[in-house]
């Protein structure tokens, strides 16, 4: 067989198997053994030698080409199943094919030659790595060397083709293998990205919402205790719930967007003027070095969080907010005078709440701490400065 002829018929059954494929599931390689069994043609010359009744002792080539035939189907087949691929019996399984290879090569020469390209596809489909060049190697030198013996330089070129059956095999499988995998990792990819996306956007969500709501909540109740009695204070918390609403819907949808950058500044403006209504005292202190925007930002997410607590769980009558930093950290403080540890405060550390605080800071290389501390109730918030960093 002429190797141009040799390599083209290696390739059919990959092209096969390629065409064949649904559109838009087209894959290189094929998808299952199928597509080596065209191979087994090659063995119709020594099939039409035991019909014509040229090989002697017929009845020991039909049993081994019975047998080479059942573990050839044996090994493409389990060759596309990963643990059966590399278990031992699929070993000895070609170790079986390589005895019966070997007796008739020798035993008969001439058509039964091509049994060693056929050995040398199984052993490309099942072996990979360092072991596929030993062995192809191995099978090329052995089968070159038979095919001088018995039927002089020109049954050499068996060699040629067991040699490139068995290394283009072997290419071709594991370049399949690899865009699987790739396409499987990029699906992966695909998939943590959507769950990232959803995560942030249910957490700020959460994160505006709590807080815009409660102060919302905290200026209607303030309004409505104030309207029979100073009509002119009222009318300003009612003014002070349009501002409010008015921003959070400018916040909510740069959320949506998600290219919302906080203002520490206007957040803990807008604290003081919760916590007022709620009649909390407020107290804020600031210190040291001016924060980067990404700080600020998250620092902003943790006085919402915590001042919504505040005004909804604590009963306080007094909270204090402390911004400082040092040449390599900031830190936020929040804390009240309240009843501790309330039961939904607990509730919201567990959900979306101080849970998706923590995750925030993780991700920027900080920590969050929050607890009861004597009759009150405090969050710790530290950031590596990005100067320091």
């Amino acid at each position: 067989m002429k190797p141009a002829l040799r390599t083209r018929l290696l390739a059919l059954p990959f092209r096969r198997s390629a065409a064949c494929a649904p559109e838009g599931q087209r894959r290189p390689g094929p998808p299952s053994g199928y597509a080596m069994l065209p191979w087994l043609l090659m063995l119709l010359g020594a099939f039409s030698n035991l019909v014509q009744g040229k090989t002697p002792n017929a009845w020991v080539g039909a049993v081994g080409l019975f047998i080479f035939n059942s573990l050839y189907v044996s090994v493409v087949f389990r060759a596309f199943v990963p643990r059966a691929r590399d278990s031992a019996g699929t070993r000895w399984t070609l170790v079986a094919m390589g005895v019966v290879t070997f007796g008739l090569g020798i035993g008969y020469g001439g058509s039964w030659l091509l049994f060693f390209p056929l050995l040398g596809l199984a052993c490309g489909s099942v072996l990979r790595g360092r072991a596929v060049g030993v062995v192809g190697l191995a099978l090329s030198v052995s089968a070159g060397t038979i095919g001088g013996y018995q039927e002089g330089w020109d049954a050499v070129t068996v060699a040629y083709g067991t040699f490139l059956s068995t290394m283009v095999t072997a290419a071709i499988l594991t370049l399949s293998e690899t865009v699987i995998e790739l396409g499987e990792t990029r699906q992966e990819l695909a998939r943590s990205a959507v769950e990232q996306e959803r995560l942030r956007f249910s957490r700020d969500l959460h994160d505006l919402l709590g807080h815009t709501l409660s102060v919302i909540v905290v200026k209607a109740e303030a309004a409505r205790r104030l309207a029979p009695r100073q009509l002119d204070s009222a009318l300003g918390q009612i003014g002070d719930i349009e501002s409010v609403g008015r921003q959070a819907l400018t916040e909510i949808r740069e959320a949506v967007t998600g290219y919302r950058e906080g203002s520490l500044s206007g957040d803990l403006d807008r604290a003081r003027s919760a916590l007022s209504g709620a009649g909390v005292e407020p107290v804020v202190r600031q210190s040291g070095r001016p924060l980067d925007p990404q700080t600020e930002a998250l620092f902003g997410w943790v006085v919402r969080e915590a001042v919504t607590n505040v005004v909804r769980h604590s009963g306080a009558t007094r909270c204090e907010i402390v911004v400082g930093s040092s040449e390599e950290r900031a830190t936020l403080t929040v804390a009240d005078n309240g009843i501790g540890a309330h039961p939904d405060l607990v509730d919201s550390a567990a959900g979306n709440g101080l849970k998706g605080l923590t995750e925030r800071l993780s991700g920027a290389g900080g920590s969050l701490e929050a607890g009861a501390v004597g009759d009150g109730f405090r969050v710790t918030a530290r950031l590596p400065l990005t100067g320091a960093a």
